[in-house]
């Protein structure tokens, strides 16, 4: 490893909105320039794993589970799948779901089972019947990837009773569960839901979390976690290629941290759930205020989106690209977040950066779109 004596960093300091001020200097700051551990720097694992076990009470297993920390949870995600998914392999995805998933799944070459969703997330009852008359003469999927807390793009969540559907028909049909919880703090009616992983007695759920909605995307630091085995496989891929998540950010996350205390970070928590609630208020009155009879919508109870079908729209694609876009409205057409990428009636709206005014503006210009057909 190279001499840090030549590294030509001596201090970081960082002001917070707080007004307080963050320095990393000495050993700290040492630790972060030069290489690390690939799991992550072992003070911030041991304080994120802590905030597991409190937040999510998981059942004791025979082997014990460990956490690792990455770039975002994308990165965990795309080497999952690359352990567990094989070409020609059969994977279960909710229908819709994320759209990055489903690129990297698309370049795999896998066979993906969509599961229906409602207003209340993934259908345990489609899922059941899905494995339970499924074809013997083709593998059997082993891994379901779900988004249960503000979908992407629905921002609708699963409730506890189903999620236990859910678990007990994946350990019914041996299934690897994939929980992808990016917006599991972003939770904006009440309390957060028990996740899978508070169900998961047999080992069998990892959990993708991410820091990038509540504290900074560009900090790209996320974590994964579950059993032992498996997370120390990811391990080895990440040590092939691309050692460890950035050191200076797991710093300034753990300085961050170790200010903050399980207080502060509450608190912070509540207080981004406060604005991305203000947001979700402000927007669905935009959607009651200029689309109602021109389109459908679920109301998000987590996240960032808002999943809304227009009325007498075959193609939102071509909405999209022929009109939307030169009438200065972006959304995102709801046919890239099906497994099969077929034409649809709807479009994805994210409210997390508009201002009321703004939001009132592009849903009007929808509106009137929307007429002219």
């Amino acid at each position: 490893m190279p001499n840090p004596s030549t590294f030509p960093f001596e201090a970081i300091s960082i002001k917070l909105k707080s007004g307080h001020s963050m320095d990393i200097r000495g050993q700290p700051l040492q630790q972060a320039l030069q290489y690390s551990a690939t799991p992550g720097l072992p003070e911030l694992v041991q304080i994120i794993s802590t905030r597991m076990e409190d937040e999510h009470e998981p059942p004791a297993l025979s082997e014990s589970r460990m956490l690792s920390i990455t770039t975002g949870s994308q990165d965990a995600l795309y080497k999952a799948f690359e352990m567990l998914v094989d070409e020609d392999d059969s994977l279960l995805v909710e229908s819709p779901t994320y759209s990055g998933t489903l690129a990297h799944l698309h370049a795999v070459n896998c066979n993906l089972v969509s599961v229906r969703t409602d207003g209340q997330g993934l259908v345990p009852e489609h899922l059941a019947s899905i494995l339970d008359n499924w074809d013997n003469k083709t593998k059997k999927p082993k891994v379901l990837y779900t988004i249960p807390t503000g979908g992407n793009p629905t921002g609708v969540s699963m409730s506890f009773e189903r999620k236990q559907q859910v678990y007990a028909i994946a350990s019914k049909h041996n299934l690897i569960v994939l929980e992808d919880d990016p917006y599991y703090y972003l939770t904006l009616n009440g309390a957060r839901s028990k996740s899978l992983l508070h169900l998961d007695v047999d080992g069998r759920v990892l959990r993708f979390d991410s820091y990038s909605k509540i504290l900074s995307s560009g900090l790209r630091v996320g974590t994964v976690y579950g059993p032992k085995m498996l997370i120390e496989r990811l391990n080895l891929h990440t040590q092939s290629a691309n050692l460890h998540s950035s050191g200076l950010s797991q710093a300034v996350v753990l300085e961050l941290f170790k200010q903050w205390g399980e207080k502060g970070w509450n608190d912070h928590v509540e207080s981004v759930c406060a604005f991305y609630r203000g947001q979700r208020d402000a927007f669905l009155r935009a959607l009651e205020k200029n689309l109602t009879g021109l389109a459908t919508w679920e109301a998000p109870d987590a996240g960032m989106f808002v999943w809304i079908k227009l009325v007498g729209v075959d193609d939102s694609k071509a909405l999209i690209e022929q009109k939307a876009v030169a009438s200065k409205v972006l959304l995102v057409p709801g046919q890239v977040f099906l497994p099969d990428n077929v034409k649809t009636s709807y479009v994805r709206a994210a409210y997390s950066t508009a201002t009321p005014e703004q939001m009132d503006m592009a849903i009007s210009r929808l509106a009137a779109l929307l007429k002219e057909k």
